[in-house]
């Protein structure tokens, strides 16, 4: 038998009892560090436990992530979370169930191999022996060192098993406690006021007057002020509306804060990316070894895409709790945070405490799939609690705040250059790609990366937007590697130095708008060489290595009854759009067709999805994560884009930012290809490419005009229609 390699996580925190216990009541707990978004992880992780334990789901409980208990496993992102912690999990309870056996063995005074186990019931052969787990664990056992050889190949695997997940109902009949729910004795209720743009300054005249009349407010406790920042602390959510008037008030006749430094105009977003300071890298350089047999006959075709700045625009609002032990001066913290221990470094150098000293716990919140507002919210709610002595502060961030001050998705302006023979295959393929960094996540710098930080009276450096290495999938390089079989390949990612507006992480960094770019150009080279999209792509994918990327191309082109020839319209105004990617090239195959029709604007009629993604451990929760993933990418492409203006953010509200609407969302199938005996591939991703390009090809079907920039709103339409 061959040991399976440890992941990270469990060579950082190799002791059993940090991933498994026994609660009082005999059910198994297990702890993870990665945190429940929404996205159901927790039911497929308790899923991977009951298997490799022999238990049913419902013996599994789920402890809340919590730095105070669960093993560091960064931040929840890239749809990692069963590749890393399914695994992780899946070796300690291998390790659980055979040091079981070992114990019931000396107990029984018996050879391990006379322990058979069978519905979590240990049994010696032939006798009325048995044991639990709950009767077998002991402290001596969970120090135990997780051995990765426990691990076999003859124990059942959770794929494909549909159990419920315990926590749909209560969501779905408002019995669930998010994070916003939650309420303390004695709690206070907190807002945090600040300049709508970074840098800023602030007129000191007008703020002199504005905070006594704060003080004065009915129910608000304590008024706070630190460089930047002004801090309201109320016995009441509607003082807090109060204070919130009484600012806009005070700035009726001029602005509280003004920008430091003149913005650039964010209507050109793509010259003013192309003009800026760069650092470039070579991502991949691939020189063909044989020319083309036909020189004459090669074609070459050069086009750029574009992706404005996006919002992540959850529907629910960035929320936190905090709470100074004023003896101690230790700090606990409830977020939605996805990165509990980054938050938690970043809070203790933040506020110069020492990071055992600061408690972060997970609660559930609304989704976001990406570095959104929780992180600040959670320094909004500490920064405030610090002056509340010892009485816990809630802070729920406003939609303005929501939408004004959350980091955006960089803006990117992509280049593709391609070379196809006379044969219909690809020569060479040049893929250019100008962005900021996609990454200014707390935990991964020197000093704090996080919004309050950086406006106190002293305050932290801001931080430049950085890329994950290729190694991770990099960032506004991920997926800019072409995953066709081409001689010749150039990839560079040109970063831009600066940035005017704070960027970091949204959902598949990069990989939106590279796919876009790519499938965009396999269209255009189809239709130069009078080629089917479908067939295209698969002369593209021959052989065994480019199998598993065929099927899910021949799927999703069955389950929307594809025809090639051609690619003729489906009817007036009416199109069909395919598009294939592998989420940064190592992660999950998907492939998208989009059935839309163009009237006024754009309207989706039909989605349909192949994946494959390894071993599934929960089939219904890789179909929400799938579908969710493609109704998200559909809403940025063709109706999202941030607008930025001389006083910052001013698509700061739903008539200035409008997604999809739940009445627009069209049916989406799904289907799954089985890969039970390979790796499981995370799901959350990796539509977010393929459906854009999807739909761009769906309206150049359907219409005749080629959308390059993001997004495809009726203004968009007309300007290229003119063009």
């Amino acid at each position: 038998m061959t040991a399976s390699p440890l992941p990270e996580a469990v060579r950082a925190h190799p002791r059993l009892g940090q991933w498994l216990g026994v609660g009082p009541d005999g059910c198994v707990v297990a702890t993870s560090g990665k945190v429940d978004i929404g996205q159901g992880i927790s039911h497929a992780l308790r899923l991977i436990v009951a298997a490799e334990l022999g238990l049913p789901p419902q013996c599994i409980t789920m402890r809340p992530a919590s730095t105070a208990c669960s093993p560091d496993e960064a931040v929840t992102s890239g749809s990692l979370s069963v590749q890393q912690s399914g695994l992780a999990l899946r070796l300690a309870a291998a390790h659980l169930r055979e040091a079981c056996r070992s114990a019931m063995a000396r107990r029984r005074a018996c050879g391990v191999g006379d322990v058979q186990m069978l519905d979590g019931v240990f049994r010696v052969r032939a006798t009325d022996q048995v044991a639990t787990y709950a009767q077998l664990v002991d402290t001596a056992l969970l120090a135990g060192t997780i051995d990765p050889v426990h691990l076999s190949t003859g124990v059942p695997t959770p794929g494909g098993v549909e159990a419920p997940r315990p926590d749909v109902a209560a969501k779905v009949f408002g019995e669930f406690r998010f994070i916003h729910d939650l309420r303390w004795p004695d709690m206070v209720f907190g807002q945090v006021f600040r300049p709508p743009m970074l840098p800023a300054t602030v007129d000191e005249d007008r703020l002199d007057r504005l905070l006594p009349a704060l003080s004065g407010l009915h129910d608000v406790v304590q008024v706070l002020r630190d460089g930047l920042l002004v801090g309201v602390l109320a016995r009441s959510e509607h003082a807090l509306g109060l204070a919130a008037r009484c600012v806009q008030r005070h700035e009726a006749d001029g602005p509280l804060w003004t920008s430091a430094s003149a913005l650039p105009d964010f209507d050109a977003w793509q010259d003013w990316l192309k003009h800026q300071r760069l650092e470039t890298t070579v991502v991949l350089e691939r020189r063909a070894t044989d020319a083309p047999a036909d020189a004459n006959a090669t074609r070459r075709l050069r086009a750029d895409y574009g992706r404005p700045y996006l919002q992540h625009a959850s529907i629910g609002l960035c929320c936190a709790i905090a709470r100074w032990q004023p003896q101690a001066d230790a700090l606990e913290v409830w977020t939605h945070s996805q990165g509990i221990f980054n938050l938690r470094r970043d809070l203790a150098l933040a506020f110069a405490v020492a990071a055992d000293d600061v408690c972060v716990s997970h609660v559930e919140g609304a989704g976001c799939y990406g570095h959104n507002g929780a992180d600040d919210v959670a320094f909004d709610a500490a920064w405030l609690a610090r002056a509340a002595r010892g009485r816990p502060v809630r802070v729920q961030w406003t939609r303005e705040a929501e939408l004004g001050h959350a980091p955006l998705g960089p803006a990117m302006t992509v280049a593709v250059e391609a070379e196809v023979d006379g044969d219909g295959l690809l020569r060479s393929w040049t893929q250019d790609v100008w962005s900021q960094g996609h990454g200014t996540r707390p935990g991964r710098g020197t000093t704090p990366s996080l919004l309050g930080a950086w406006q106190t009276a002293d305050p932290f450096p801001v931080p430049m937007a950085v890329n994950a290495a290729m190694s991770a999938g990099g960032g506004s390089e991920r997926n800019a590697v072409p995953p066709y079989a081409v001689p010749a390949v150039t990839v560079r990612n040109h970063r831009i130095l600066s940035m005017p507006v704070r960027v970091s992480a949204l959902r598949a960094l990069g990989a939106h708008a590279n796919v876009f770019a790519a499938e965009s150009m396999m269209d255009e080279l189809a239709s130069q060489r009078a080629m089917g999209p479908l067939a295209f792509r698969l002369a593209q994918l021959q052989g065994p290595e480019h199998a598993r990327a065929a099927a899910v191309l021949l799927q999703v082109a069955q389950m929307a009854d594809w025809v090639d020839e051609d690619a003729p319209p489906v009817g007036e105004g009416q199109g069909l759009g395919i598009a294939y990617a592998r989420y940064k090239n190592t992660g999950a195959y998907c492939a998208v067709v989009v059935r839309l029709r163009v009237e006024e604007r754009v309207r989706l009629e039909q989605i349909w999805i192949a994946a494959d993604l390894g071993l599934v451990v929960h089939a219904d929760g890789a179909r929400n994560q799938l579908e969710g993933g493609a109704i998200q990418a559909a809403s940025w492409t063709i109706f999202e884009q941030a607008r930025v203006d001389a006083h910052g953010v001013a698509s700061n509200s739903w008539d200035r930012y409008p997604i999809l609407r739940f009445s627009e969302v069209p049916p989406v199938q799904v289907a799954l290809i089985a890969q039970p005996d390979s790796p499981s591939l995370g799901a959350g991703e990796c539509t977010a490419g393929p459906t854009a390009a999807a739909i761009a090809n769906a309206i150049a079907q359907a219409t005749g005009l080629r959308m390059r920039t993001m997004p495809f709103t009726p203004d968009n339409l007309m300007r290229q229609a003119l063009a």
